[in-house]
């Protein structure tokens, strides 16, 4: 199998620096650029002798890059697309921004959920978003009316650059809801997902992590005992992806790639669905979903170089 190099834009940040892990411990890729404006000329420390350092994002220089991941901020891709692009034409790219995620020409992929023809442009999905699919998509032909999530997620999500998020006094003892009606994500699963979504985002004081609940109208009356059988055949090939009866636990997948979908609880009297899933948003929001991507982009196994812990 040919190793393939890899150029990575935006190696800064949290996001950046899990890819960067993720890609140096991936037997046939090479990583054969890392761009970032603040850390230009700061040595990457990826393996001993080691001679990579940080490009100027500010003024990138291409070379022999199979493929490229953005790893930048909303609205901040298109530049540097159209560099890449220019230099080669037919290079793979992948965006982990939402630039992408209602664009046709790009292909939307959450791995685990995607039967579409390979693609060399691939937009990320966003990290509340792949959780809020990976409890929806099991359950779409027994769904009646808004389904109602409510998602908490580290500080980790606001980015490594200085905000009201991840401001550590502001968080000391607290969560501070935000975006409380129309959130990007919202929009993103109603694109991709499920239509009728009511979606609330929240930051607390750890670092990483998601933690997802849902409430479900569902059509007809199903004991938790089918509800969790539904979910177990539905993901019984996704070795990421791990169903369990109790209650998912966020600790147990901070700093792993998997998710944990678990905890159903059924009222009967209005056929409602509660339950939880969790997730890293740094690795399967993000990075792992990246690296899955880029596998495919290449025409691999989604899971190659990544394991579950």
């Amino acid at each position: 199998m040919e190793v393939k190099k890899i150029g990575l834009l935006g190696g800064r940040g949290h996001v950046g620096q899990e890819i960067i892990k993720l890609l140096s411990q991936h037997e046939h890729i090479k990583i054969n650029s890392v761009f970032s404006s603040s850390k230009a000329g700061q040595s990457l420390d990826l393996y001993p002798g080691c001679d990579l350092v940080y490009q100027d994002l500010d003024q990138p220089f291409f070379s022999d890059e199979d493929a490229f991941i953005l790893a930048l901020s909303n609205h901040e891709s298109k530049k540097y697309i159209d560099l890449i692009l220019e230099h080669n034409s037919t290079a793979t790219i992948i965006d982990l921004s939402a630039d992408h995620r209602f664009d046709d020409d790009w292909e939307y992929r959450i791995p685990e959920l995607s039967d579409a023809p390979i693609s060399n442009r691939i937009s990320n999905p966003g990290c509340y978003a792949s959780a809020m699919q990976f409890m929806l998509a099991p359950l779409k032909n027994v769904l009646i009316g808004s389904v109602n999530l409510y998602g908490i997620s580290g500080y980790s999500g606001a980015g490594a650059s200085p905000n009201a998020r991840n401001n550590q006094e502001g968080l000391k003892d607290n969560i501070l809801p935000y975006s409380l009606v129309s959130h990007l994500h919202e929009k993103e699963v109603k694109a991709h997902g499920y239509a009728d979504i009511l979606f609330t985002p929240h930051v607390g004081n750890f670092f990483r992590g998601i933690m997802m609940t849902g409430n479900f109208i569902l059509s007809e009356s199903l004991k938790v005992e089918v509800i969790h059988d539904l979910f177990s055949n539905f993901y019984k090939q996704k070795e990421l992806i791990l169903v369990q009866q109790e209650l998912p636990n966020m600790q147990d997948v901070q700093n792993t790639s998997n998710v944990i979908i678990g905890g159903f609880a059924v009222d009967p009297t209005i056929n409602r669905l509660t339950f939880c899933c969790t997730l890293d948003n740094l690795l399967k929001g993000a990075a792992t979903q990246a690296v899955q991507n880029l596998n495919f982009a290449f025409g691999w196994e989604d899971n190659l170089g990544i394991t579950q812990v």
